[in-house]
């Protein structure tokens, strides 16, 4: 028995396909749908603007009254007039008053020995005791030798600086101790001058300088037999002792 359908007509045979065609449609038409712009219409008011001609305000000329100007300065003819001179004018010689050296050598003048007179120039020099001729003589130092007047001397340094040695309270509360050098300078005269320290501490330096301070007058010090400033170093300790 045969089939009654035809199965080259069936339409179930390409369904798929037109359900893919019709669904591309749907989307295609949505997207239009969703891509769609719409405006607000307003109302345009159309009217006429009417312009007035502008009235341009006419500016009157003015004519001012100026001065004219001065006249041009007239013109003078100057002559010059040629005059001859007659009178003789004398010119002034101006002679050197140099004397060249023929002049010089004629005036030689012979110059005698005891037309000479030297000056002794002073100069205030500083020599230092340790290459001095003779050294400040220390009172109590007169009539010895070189070297022993030397050793006097430093042997009465040493008794002066422990005779009036006085360890300041201060430095002692503050633990202050150390070496200070005490520098200064017997001048011409024998007096003490310009005495300079450095220490540990500024206590320590000035109780250092007060005793080179109380230094006596000396017999000051001579450099090829004339008196001389003579600097001199001494060391000061000043150091405690820890109970």
């Amino acid at each position: 028995m045969k089939a009654k359908k035809n199965p080259e007509i069936e339409i179930g045979r390409n369904s798929s396909l037109y359900f893919a065609i019709g669904l591309n449609l749907m989307l295609l038409l949505s997207w239009r749908a969703l891509e769609h712009k719409t405006y607000e219409k307003s109302d345009i008011v159309m009217d006429i603007i009417n312009v007035d001609q502008e009235i341009e305000e006419e500016i009157p000329l003015v004519s001012m009254n100026t001065a004219s100007p001065p006249p041009p300065p007239a013109v003078v003819s100057e002559t010059v007039e040629i005059v001859e001179d007659i009178e003789e004018i004398e010119e002034t010689v101006i002679e050197s008053t140099e004397i060249d050296q023929d002049d010089a050598l004629q005036e030689r003048r012979i110059v005698q020995v005891s037309d000479i007179h030297v000056e002794d120039v002073y100069e205030d020099v500083e020599v230092a005791f340790s290459i001095i001729e003779e050294v400040p003589v220390f009172p109590g130092c007169e009539g010895l030798s070189k070297q022993a007047t030397k050793d006097c001397f430093q042997k009465k340094m040493q008794e002066h600086v422990v005779k009036n040695f006085n360890y300041p309270q201060s430095a002692l509360e503050l633990g202050i101790q150390g070496r200070v050098s005490v520098v200064f300078v017997i001048d011409s005269k024998g007096h003490t001058t310009n005495v300079r320290s450095r220490g540990p501490d500024e206590i320590l330096e000035r109780e250092a300088e007060r005793i080179i301070g109380k230094l006596p007058k000396m017999k000051p010090g001579k450099q090829r037999g004339k008196p001389v400033k003579v600097a001199y170093a001494v060391p000061i300790f000043f150091k405690y002792a820890e109970q």
